[in-house]
């Protein structure tokens, strides 16, 4: 039930290689760089094979140095990586133009080659609702005529479908297409309608034509009318045999400050209402309050929804009441993939009864399963439509959805590799030849720590493994033959490499660009582990690949 993620090149990630922090300035940039020269200047080096490895690595460097300390390639970099620089086209972006300039441009282009990728394609969005009547598990009907059954009628009450695609005519015109089926007891009824939109100046305008019950033609526009405030109406009229219905809508909403909106909304035709709305969101929490005074009924309705962004979880509760009953409401909404979620919602008030409302969401195609339990709210509908979700959505994704994302994973894993095989294996033989320079500098930063107790690594690793247990680069198998462990590499060289007065500072990339490592378990989560001795005493941490650290830290001083 995953979704298969897009699969790229791995790219040199050269503040990893200098091990710079992201924000770092112009100095520190200079200094790693002349930090790494020492150690990989050919000239330094005279066996031939050294030497040969020398000027990989030096070329590295210095390519790395030659993009992070020119203020535009470093601009480009940061939006775009590497195939950034070797796009065809900022060859004709002006070297005068800042940074921040260079980011807009980006930004701008590749904003327009995704309008250009939209409009070469629909847009496809549908709905699907089954009504599903369950009340005879709770509330059983029994007559003279029916003497009951082992199990509960369940039944389907209703079905409604819809569909639309758009159709991009031009970069401001907008064809769209779609139409709907509902059925209810027995009784069908459909419509389609064909829009014309075209974007001008601070808005749009829309004309409409259709069927359904009789012809249909009607106008919509929105423009802003400042940088908070927008209007957006229209109005239709519909041509049934014996009448013709106008009707009319509007909407002007405001920007109350950064995170909340106004809505002032008046519709008249069949049913004639006026609404204000207050929505207020932002990454943690939205909440939404509206009153209606309209023609049937009369109504107030308050809504607050926690999103849980790292459980990729929402919860909402919501309450409504007026002149035709009152409603209350909880739910919550799970994304169980990239880009598919599934809702739970219960819903329960006067007259409505006790109605459990599963929604899944796949892209842009919906589909809603009310389940009507009960007339009358009964406690004990109210239990099952809790719990029943609940159960269901564990079981589902333990048996189905979890081992379905497992197996999609691997595949994507086995893909990457596959693309990246070459790329991996030049990685390797760098960190190899990186460590084969590093012997003397090794040797004389582990001494000068050595004489003033400072810090010397004894062991660092580097790979896939459980936190919780020992692990090496070489482990017996069962037989008791020493094997080689695939997913882990020694990089206790490279570390001690990079202490400098005592300290080790690590940045938050991936540690597989830095000198002396690469990646020996591609697609998945890397660990390093690093066993210390700092003033006579010794120490291990466990960081995550993409984790800051500073060693000594202030539990190890």
């Amino acid at each position: 039930m995953d979704d298969n993620e897009d699969l790229e090149h791995v790219e040199e990630d050269y503040y990893a290689f200098l091990n710079v922090p992201r924000n770092a300035s112009p100095e520190e940039i200079s200094s790693a760089y002349r930090n790494f020269s020492r150690i990989y200047h050919p000239d330094k080096h005279v066996d031939v094979r050294n030497k040969e490895k020398a000027e990989m690595m030096f070329n590295r460097t210095k390519k790395a140095y030659e993009v992070l300390s020119d203020p535009h390639q470093r601009a480009i970099y940061d939006s775009l990586g590497n195939k950034g620089l070797q796009t065809e086209g900022w060859e004709l972006v002006h070297r005068t133009r800042t940074p921040a300039e260079i980011r807009e441009e980006y930004e701008r282009l590749a904003r327009e080659r995704e309008e250009r990728r939209l409009q070469q394609k629909t847009n496809p969005r549908g709905n699907i609702t089954v009504q599903i009547n369950a009340t005879d598990i709770f509330s059983k009907y029994e007559d003279d005529y029916d003497d009951g059954g082992l199990f509960p009628i369940i039944e389907v009450s209703g079905m409604s479908m819809s569909q639309s695609i758009e159709a991009p005519l031009s970069r401001t015109d907008t064809a769209t297409l779609s139409g709907n089926l509902h059925l209810q007891n027995g009784v069908g009824s459909g419509n389609f309608l064909l829009s014309g939109r075209r974007l001008i100046n601070q808005g749009w305008f829309e004309v409409d034509c259709g069927a359904g019950s009789g012809p249909v033609l009607g106008v919509k526009a929105s423009r802003n009318l400042t940088n908070r405030i927008f209007l957006n109406g229209g109005t239709t009229v519909n041509f049934r045999q014996n009448a013709v219905i106008p009707g009319i809508a509007g909407t002007l909403a405001v920007q109350l400050d950064k995170h909340t909106v106004g809505y002032l909304t008046y519709n008249a035709g069949l049913q004639s209402s006026m609404s204000t709305t207050i929505e207020h969101s932002t990454d943690k929490y939205h909440y939404n309050l509206s009153a209606t005074l309209g023609v049937p009924h009369c109504y107030l309705t308050a809504s607050y929804t926690r999103k849980l962004v790292e459980q990729e979880l929402k919860l909402r509760v919501a309450l409504k009441g007026g002149t035709f009953g009152f409603l209350a409401e909880y739910g919550a909404e799970k994304k169980v993939s990239k880009y598919s979620s599934v809702v739970a919602t219960v819903s329960m008030g006067v007259p409505t009864g006790v109605t459990l409302k599963i929604k899944i969401i796949r892209s842009t195609q919906t589909y809603l399963f009310p389940i009507h339990l009960s007339e009358e709210v009964i406690p004990a509908a109210v239990f099952y439509a809790t719990v029943t979700p609940l159960l269901a959505y564990f079981v589902v994704k333990k048996t189905i959805i979890d081992p379905m994302n497992e197996a999609a994973r691997q595949r994507n894993i086995e893909k990457g590799k596959e693309i990246n095989r070459t790329r991996m294996a030049e990685k390797r033989r760098e960190a190899e030849s990186a460590i084969a320079l590093m012997g003397a500098l090794y040797e004389r930063i582990r001494r000068e720590e050595e004489k003033r107790k400072g810090l010397i690594i004894v062991s660092a690793l580097y790979g896939k493994f459980d936190p919780e247990e020992n692990v090496a680069v070489e482990q017996r198998d069962d037989l008791g033959f020493i094997q080689h462990n695939p997913n882990v590499i020694d990089v206790k060289i490279p570390l001690q490499c990079l202490v400098k007065d005592s300290r080790l500072q690590l940045y938050g990339s991936t540690k597989s660009e830095l000198p002396g490592f690469y990646d020996p378990c591609f697609g998945e989560e890397k660990l390093l582990r690093i066993d210390y001795e700092y003033q006579t005493k010794s120490y291990s941490v466990t960081i995550a690949d993409s984790e800051d650290i500073q060693i000594p830290n202030n539990g190890s001083m």
